[in-house]
């Protein structure tokens, strides 16, 4: 059977390895929060540190989901972001080439200054935070040593996650307390359920280049909120409209950083917000 190692056990990797175990013999790596999905063989891996892991394996894919995600803490540690989200990638990529494995790599809209939205594969980038920088920096590293690689750019990953909350289970978690939240209303994003992302980049394994791999709706966070109370019967009452610069956010955010999904769209059919929040909805957590 064709083998495929994932590289991170967050929320996306979890769901790539789950939605894998029928398709491959399926290898999943964890930093530091330890994950074990049925039907997978899992490792700790740090890829800023030895990966000799990959080279035992050989996989004939890797899909590559590891990073600090964190976007203040990325600005707080700029060290730390550009060896996890740049030089990390960076050496898969090298071990990838080596070996001949296919590198899929999941990278993020804060490529983009967010000044316009709904950005093209394209497009010129311009990131305005540390993050999207070394994200960005990740990319480039990785198609200069692997050149027939797959670059996945997502936005605002959600779903039923076992380790860590992301934004929509958070909001979930705090409505359910009863508590208010603060959302903003003037930042723009394509929101991804990370289920039907980890069926996405099975469909684009074997092709080369650029991909906008998201949900395909540009909705605010504001609205976005408004539509995972409604899909989760919760308090819509609870939902305090805010402005950006209300915040105190140590990195900038891009304003709209909403991605085009006309390329993706040849491929698959991307879902909407309400197809996605009903779709989180049936799935067993």
């Amino acid at each position: 059977m064709t083998e495929l190692l994932v590289i991170g056990g967050g929320l996306l990797g979890h769901e790539v390895a789950l939605a894998s175990r029928d398709r491959f013999e399926t290898t999943l790596t964890y930093n530091t929060n330890v994950m074990e999905t049925e039907g997978s063989k899992t490792y700790q891996m740090d890829i800023t540190g030895n990966v000799d892991l990959i080279l035992s394996l050989k996989p004939d894919y890797i899909v590559l989901t590891a990073a600090m995600t964190n976007v203040d803490r990325c600005e707080s540690d700029r060290e730390g972001a550009w060896k996890a989200n740049a030089l990390g990638p960076k050496r898969v990529a090298e071990v990838a080439h080596g070996i001949g494995s296919k590198l899929i790599y999941v990278s993020t809209d804060y490529v983009f200054d967010g000044e316009k939205g709904m950005y093209l594969e394209d497009e010129a980038t311009s990131p305005i935070n540390c993050y999207g920088q070394s994200k960005l920096a990740g990319e480039r590293f990785v198609l200069e040593i692997c050149p027939n690689s797959v670059i996945a750019r997502t936005s605002v990953l959600y779903g039923w996650n076992p380790t860590r909350l992301n934004f929509v289970t958070w909001a979930m978690e705090e409505m359910k307390r009863g508590s208010r939240i603060n959302i903003v209303t003037d930042q723009y994003n394509s929101p991804t359920l990370a289920s039907s992302l980890a069926e996405v980049l099975f469909e684009i394994k074997d092709e080369r280049g650029i991909f906008h791999a998201c949900g395909s709706e540009r909705i605010s966070r504001y609205d976005f909120t408004f539509k995972v109370a409604k899909a989760f019967g919760l308090d819509e009452s609870l939902i305090n409209p805010i402005s950006s610069d209300q915040l105190s956010w140590k990195a900038k955010r891009p304003r709209d950083s909403s991605l085009d999904i006309s390329t993706i769209s040849r491929f698959v059919k991307p879902l909407n917000v309400e197809e996605g929040l009903r779709a989180m909805a049936e799935e067993v957590i």
